[in-house]
């Protein structure tokens, strides 16, 4: 079971970047599909990107599409989520999280319910 510390939040303008990290402990990483989530105050966590293992197949909500990457540095045990031209929309506790599927469908992946690890939050402000 791996564990999972996410890092790099912080206050931006609108229209600037971030990078999100989160580093996994466990020889197990490469094993698992993972995943970046969302939630804002008062509203439910919700899925924004997904990549499979071995990093073939990534996937993204409509409204993050063009502006955010995830990639994965199976060596280092670490998931990023790069995030341009952010919002204020964007503003939320961001979290992390594995998942005991290595390749799957974008339905899977944007299912909370699949995740097994996740990691405590990092906060994203965007002001505008």
């Amino acid at each position: 079971q791996v564990q999972l510390v996410e890092s790099g939040g912080g206050l931006v303008h609108t229209g600037g970047s971030l990078r999100l990290s989160c580093a996994a402990s466990g020889r197990t990483f490469s094993n698992y599909g993972m995943g970046w989530f969302r939630q804002a105050p008062g509203k439910e966590r919700e899925f924004v990107a997904a990549i499979t293992a071995n990093s073939v197949s990534t996937y993204y909500t409509n409204s993050v599409k063009g502006r955010f990457t995830i990639s994965r540095d199976n060596a280092k045990n670490t998931v990023y989520l790069q995030m341009n031209s952010l919002k204020p929309e964007d503003t939320a506790v961001y979290y992390c999280a594995a998942a005991n599927l290595a390749f799957g469908r974008y339905s899977d992946y944007a299912n909370v319910r699949l995740y097994s690890v996740w990691g405590q939050g990092t906060q994203v402000t965007v002001s505008s």
